[in-house]
């Protein structure tokens, strides 16, 4: 369903609504059908110099986190601002865009977990960040991190690990102390890969009760219950459900409606479709397709997932391939019926984003250096390239800010 002041209220209690309600998604006409008739700022993850990305190929230039602003007329960036932070590969706003949240993501340093989430303020003006704080997240690699709904708690992935932090977010907005850490375990069949959990996305469901754990290392997905008074992760019944093995599930994404959830398997190349049970928070599995065509025989290796504000499509990136799948979305069942592929025009694309009015999409093509833009048919959902390229140091993640 989609989330207005009254849904929020009634999953969170009273006192995270009204926040909820400042969001503009929350208006009575959803964001993408009115079409991109203002600018936006726009926020980009990096892996930062002088260390070399994973899957680079040579020490990153990237400082940080890069702040643009994106023009209505063609979705062209103009850079606004650099902010110096380590590794900040991951992003997430709160619901009301006014604090933004970031993984640094770190392995160990002298012998100690060097993991961290930091927080920022967000100018609402001129869209530039000020440094807040930083927590620990007592472990490797942060791959992921998201805001609940209620904005209460931040909650985190460390991937070299397998555990899921959960922070409170205080009043400013900064990070508070941690409520929780939900450890997973299991291992796949990939001696490489799956010697043991890997965390690599959290995320909350539609309707806020549920929060799920998605764990590259075991191929499964992680169910539990967020105690909003304590910040406290219990596991839900069932506890997970799991993918073929050797799938490598890295991200999950649900359809705007609620009813469908997509998981994005790394390894095997596919995605899964589920129907999802709100009731238990039950995902059930619906069928898988590859995101590659049946001839190729390259690498296997996806990293993102979107499902177009619409509901109609659906969109993964391919980084051995250097394409992004496309998908329509069967709004009875949730199938998925291949569309093509288009090239990303550049090399090994990791992030990928739909602006809020579903009229762009955002390739982060890490090892090009580059953001290439593409339009958006709303009949067909097929991408066409716009002409547009912005040149980013390694970017990772892009994430969409406040209309001006």
């Amino acid at each position: 369903m989609a989330w207005g002041a009254t849904a929020l209220t009634a999953a969170c209690g009273v006192g995270c609504g009204a926040s909820a309600s400042r969001h503009e998604t929350t208006t009575a006409v959803p964001a993408w059908s009115r079409g991109l008739d203002a600018d936006r700022f726009v926020y980009v993850g990096t892996y930062t110099g002088p260390g070399v990305a994973p899957d680079g190929r040579m020490p990153s230039t990237a400082r940080g986190i890069y702040v643009f602003r994106m023009r209505a007329g063609d979705g062209h960036l103009t850079l606004v601002q650099i902010v110096p932070t380590d590794n900040p590969s991951y992003l997430a706003f709160d619901t009301t865009l006014d604090h933004l949240y970031c993984t640094n993501q770190n392995d160990l340093v002298d012998g100690a977990p060097a993991g961290r989430v930091s927080a920022f303020a967000v100018d609402a003006t001129s869209g530039g960040l000020t440094f807040l704080d930083t927590r620990s997240t007592g472990g490797t690699h942060p791959a992921h991190l998201s805001v609940h709904p209620s904005g209460h708690y931040l909650l985190a992935s460390n991937y070299g690990g397998g555990d899921y932090p959960v922070y409170r977010i205080l009043a400013d907005g900064s990070i508070g102390p941690e409520t929780d850490d939900a450890h997973g375990s299991g291992t796949g069949p990939d001696p490489d890969r799956q010697e043991g959990p890997h965390a690599h996305q959290i995320v909350t469901g539609p309707d806020a009760r549920h929060v799920f754990g998605v764990d590259l290392g075991a191929d499964a997905i992680r169910i539990w219950n967020l105690d909003l008074a304590t910040g406290k992760l219990t596991a839900s019944s069932p506890a997970a459900v799991t993918l073929a093995p050797g799938s490598g599930p890295r991200h999950m994404v649900f359809h705007p409606g609620g009813r469908f959830a997509y998981v994005l398997n790394e390894l095997s190349g596919s995605i899964t479709a589920f129907r999802y049970e709100p009731a238990r928070g039950t995902l059930v599995p619906q069928g898988t397709v590859s995101t590659l065509p049946a001839s190729f025989t390259g690498s296997r290796s996806t990293a993102e997932v979107r499902v177009h504000p619409s509901g109609r499509f659906l969109y993964s990136t391919n980084r051995g391939q250097g394409t992004v799948a496309m998908f329509a979305i069967d709004q009875s069942t949730g199938a998925l019926t291949p569309m093509g592929w288009e090239p990303t025009q550049g090399e090994w694309p990791r992030g990928m984003n739909i602006d809020p009015s579903g009229t762009f999409l955002y390739v982060a093509n890490q090892n090009s250096d580059t953001m290439v833009v593409f339009r958006i048919d709303p009949a067909s959902g097929r991408l066409a390239p716009t002409g547009e390229t912005v040149r980013t140091p390694t970017p990772v993640d892009i994430e969409f800010g406040r209309r001006l």
